[in-house]
């Protein structure tokens, strides 16, 4: 296990496996420019470290994922600032191919939802509660990009009465609308998103990547005739990999393959 000395995250790593865990507790996770800056940093390690392969967000204690921008520590500061990869370091991060799970153990709110929706796999506990309050305080949820990702993930409608009402919803209705993969008992949500992140580990790292790459930036491209002609350098990668070679030999010689990500 591998761990930084940061103050408002922790960075625990199990062998490919990193847990970032959101340290704010007191303030139901909510973020300032420090803790933005931390996350940035972690998430820069994680892209950089050839080691870890899939990566766990989540929440401290059992209250709240992230409620959003610790709005008493702006209101002290009037400080606003966050790194050029955004909100929690993560929504204006466009080139991290490596999984991103999110494990959402209580309110995810506001910038709780940006983080969400930036994630590759949602996993929530049954009381989790979903929304984005900041029309009801005169403000729009602009800091992280959610205004253009919902419609895109969820579609329009469901984004629209989300983003319009600022009203909360269940962890089950963000299920049905597409938020989330799986909702499950609060004790169970580190379990069910360790057993996403052993089953994305049980395939190819380079195949992962590949695959995340051609999809999320396919969708930029309107034309889907277009986006099979388009070039993915993941994918060439892939292509060109020991472990392209490995994974038809090891089927054939009916055994578990061994990945090196090279």
């Amino acid at each position: 296990m591998r761990n930084f000395a940061y103050r408002h995250c922790l960075y625990e790593t199990e062998g490919p496996l990193l847990v970032l865990t959101l340290n704010r507790p007191q303030v139901l996770n909510a973020l300032h420019p420090d803790a933005h800056r931390e996350l940035a940093d972690a998430f820069d390690r994680y892209a950089a470290d050839p080691g870890l392969r899939v990566c766990i967000v989540t929440g401290a204690g059992d209250r709240a994922f992230c409620v959003g921008t610790d709005l008493k520590e702006l209101a002290a500061t009037g400080d606003h600032a966050k790194p050029s990869t955004g909100f929690a370091g993560i929504t204006h991060r466009f080139d991290l191919w490596k999984p991103l799970i999110a494990a959402v153990n209580g309110h995810c709110l506001g910038g709780g939802m940006e983080i969400l929706a930036a994630c590759d796999i949602g996993v929530a506990s049954r009381s989790a509660k979903f929304g984005l309050p900041e029309p009801r305080v005169g403000l729009a949820a602009l800091g992280g990009g959610l205004l253009q990702r919902l419609p895109r993930q969820i579609g329009t409608k469901d984004a629209m009465a989300l983003v319009l009402t600022g009203a909360s919803i269940s962890a089950d209705e963000a299920k049905r609308i597409g938020l989330l993969n799986d909702v499950v008992p609060a004790e169970s949500v580190m379990a069910r998103a360790r057993q996403y992140a052993a089953d994305i580990l049980a395939c190819a790292p380079l195949a992962v990547q590949a695959s995340k790459q051609i999809m999320l930036q396919s969708l930029a491209v309107a034309n889907l005739q277009e986006t099979m002609h388009e070039n993915y350098p993941a994918a060439v990668r892939m292509l060109g990999s020991n472990d392209a070679i490995e994974g038809p030999l090891a089927f054939a010689e009916k055994r578990r393959p061994n990945w090196s990500g090279q």
